[in-house]
């Protein structure tokens, strides 16, 4: 695959991630009632509710910026993983089956953008923090 091409796949996930834990955490901090009552129902506090908003509001920052804090945007993705597999094992204890195809769908964009990620940014970069792409 391309370079171009690889980097086309990972923007365009890293936005679409952006854009569902933007809002997700915009409306945890906003104590939107519909995020609130699914939350809540799966059994989990409000304090934690706010500490997932602030996270995820701070993790899509990370994701953003181009080229630079590559270590911190493996733990944002770390991050994401766990929050998408703790939401699918939560809404399908709680809720059922049929409640998680939203995180199965994140959770399979979440994976093709991290694969590229990784092929954007070898181990040796993500951890010298050195650049190469121009």
């Amino acid at each position: 695959m391309k370079t171009k091409t690889t980097k086309i796949i990972y923007w365009s996930g890293a936005i679409f991630m952006s854009l569902w834990f933007g809002a997700s955490g915009f409306f945890e901090l906003t104590k939107n009632p519909v995020v609130w009552d699914i939350t809540q129902q799966l059994g989990y506090p409000p304090h934690f509710i706010y500490i997932l908003g602030i996270f995820k509001i701070s993790g899509i920052l990370i994701l953003l910026f181009p080229n630079k804090l590559l270590r911190l945007k493996e733990w944002v993705f770390a991050g994401m993983f766990f929050d998408i597999i703790f939401a699918f094992f939560s809404k399908i204890a709680v809720l059922g089956f049929s409640a998680t195809i939203d995180a199965i769908i994140t959770f399979i964009v979440l994976s093709i953008t991290y694969i590229m990620f990784r092929r954007l940014y070898t181990p040796k970069l993500i951890f010298g923090e050195v650049s190469n792409i121009k």
